[in-house]
């Protein structure tokens, strides 16, 4: 038996304007680019390819799923400027067969800096997908698969309204340093704490979901690529692929961009066709055996096997799979203390407010700059490495060079600290 787990980040950043140390109003953000950004990858991405999987649903009777981590801020701005996309999601969500991953509002870097700000975000966001969805998220995913077992322990010490464990597992980053000679097609767990297993929904060990990055990368980033020995990458080829995990391993995790389909690998590159064709295929290899589930599907339908021991931060960036692409020189360190030296400032602002309407509201205008300052994006594009990752850090980055986005965002800063101090 193979079971795919489709898993899509969708992610939009605010991207600030250019903001010199001559400016001084509070409006950091550049709304006409961000809305520019958003309308043309809900042109080329978000709209065919949810109009897709919602006709692959239905075409399937929903032996095709999938889930998502989609972005709190993400989902402002579609609310704002794209809301038949956000439509097409909630559609989605009405089959069943669509399950929104827990995260970070602002897909931020907040769990390594201030654990307090962290529990606030992942609740905004959980909020956010119960009002939009109707779903309250069961499985984490921490911002751009950032993982070591540090995490594991605190999000299974968290807990719902009830009083019980909040979060089946989490997913990952399967890394070959990690996993050795053992496979990503399994459930693993975090090692035992205390000499105790580290438990989540009744009384089961906490899980986690390693992505199989090799063939996640198939699709990713080598579908387009002539220069590729597999290419072109065909929809029953990939399925023979996933259908050889028989044998060896149950799980095929394939984690993503959404932006992979239509964005990155461009519609004339054939990959929409891929993606309408693969469920069939992946039916057909070895009818009766492979299938497609949600996350929370997959932790409640296999156990854990073994152990996987991250003692240092992973991440699915970059050829490291650590986290240089975000606190990698000089320049992001600074930038992200500064970040949370003025969360405290912040926060005691918001709470002096207390009990005056226009300070209060004015206070929460701060606290929502901020909190949208957190966004790892800011920091990503501040990264100086050279050479195929440097490459793609550009392709991102809004900004002419690494050393320009740190200056921006450190005006940006400054204004914030000058707001509360009035």
């Amino acid at each position: 038996m193979a079971s795919i787990v489709f898993y899509f980040q969708v992610h939009q950043p605010y991207r600030l304007k250019r903001y010199s140390v001559f400016h001084s109003d509070p409006f950091y953000f550049d709304d006409a680019k961000n809305r520019e950004v958003l309308l043309k990858v809900a042109d080329k991405c978000y709209r065919p390819t949810t109009s897709l999987i919602l006709d692959l649903v239905k075409r399937h009777k929903g032996n095709f799923k999938v889930s998502y981590a989609i972005t709190g801020v993400v989902l402002d701005q579609l609310a704002a400027w794209a809301p038949d996309v956000l439509d097409l999601f909630k559609k989605l969500a009405d089959t069943g067969c669509c399950e929104f991953i827990g995260e970070t509002y602002y897909h931020s870097l907040s769990f390594l800096y201030s654990k307090d700000e962290f529990a606030a975000q992942v609740d905004l966001h959980s909020a956010k997908i119960k009002e939009h969805f109707g779903q309250s998220p069961r499985v984490f995913r921490n911002t751009e698969l950032i993982y070591a077992n540090e995490l594991s322990y605190y999000l299974a010490d968290m807990r719902d309204a009830q009083g019980k464990p909040r979060w089946l597992g989490a997913i990952c980053e399967g890394t070959d340093l990690l996993l050795g000679y053992r496979s990503p097609n399994y459930m693993y767990r975090p090692p035992d704490l205390f000499g105790t297993t580290v438990k989540s929904v009744d009384n089961k060990a906490f899980a986690l979901m390693l992505k199989n990055y090799r063939l996640s990368d198939d699709v990713a980033f080598r579908f387009s690529n002539r220069g590729w020995a597999e290419w072109p990458l065909t929809a029953e080829k990939f399925a023979g692929w996933v259908n050889q995990i028989n044998g060896d391993g149950y799980l095929c995790n394939l984690f993503m961009d959404y932006e992979t389909f239509g964005e990155h690998q461009w519609a004339d590159t054939g990959i929409f066709e891929f993606l309408k064709t693969l469920p069939e295929k992946v039916f057909d290899v070895n009818p009766g055996h492979n299938h497609f589930n949600t996350v929370s599907e997959a932790i409640t339908q296999f156990p854990p096997v073994g152990v996987y021991d991250a003692h240092n931060w992973t991440s699915w960036a970059d050829t490291e799979r650590d986290l240089t692409a975000w606190r990698g020189n000089a320049m992001q360190n600074n930038a992200l203390d500064e970040c949370y030296r003025v969360e405290g400032l912040v926060k005691d602002f918001v709470k002096k407010a207390v009990g005056d309407r226009a300070k209060s509201e004015n206070a929460a205008h701060v606290l929502a700059d901020w909190r949208k300052l957190t966004t790892s994006d800011h920091f990503y594009y501040m990264c100086t490495k050279f050479w195929a990752d440097g490459d793609v850090h550009k392709y991102f980055s809004p900004y002419d060079s690494p050393y320009d986005a740190y200056i921006n965002y450190m005006n940006v800063m400054d204004n914030v600290k000058s707001r509360i101090r009035g």
